[in-house]
């Protein structure tokens, strides 16, 4: 098992909506092949932070939908919204 976290700033105008689509795409990131755990965290100091943390079977399994129908409707939409750069990492639980 791989986990991804994906680390979100999103333009202090742009909260409200990037909440409602999530609630939308949470459904099919979640009953994609390999995905096996999504959530959405949001930053206690900054509200304009969120990060999505996700369980992945391998790697593969995240470069398939990394490629896949539905990041594509995805993240072209939440990137227009973002006030930052997004930042991810891909790690290894160690214990």
């Amino acid at each position: 098992m791989i986990i991804r976290i994906v680390k979100m700033t999103f333009a202090q105008e742009h909260i409200g909506t990037f909440q409602k689509l999530f609630e939308g795409w949470k459904p099919k990131i979640r009953s994609f092949p390999g995905c096996s755990h999504l959530e959405l965290l949001h930053d206690r100091d900054d509200p304009r932070v969120f990060f999505t943390y996700s369980h992945w079977n391998v790697v593969s399994d995240l470069e398939a939908y990394r490629v896949s129908e539905v990041f594509a409707s995805v993240w072209p939409v939440v990137k227009q919204l973002f006030e930052e750069k997004a930042e991810a990492w891909t790690v290894d639980r160690e214990h």
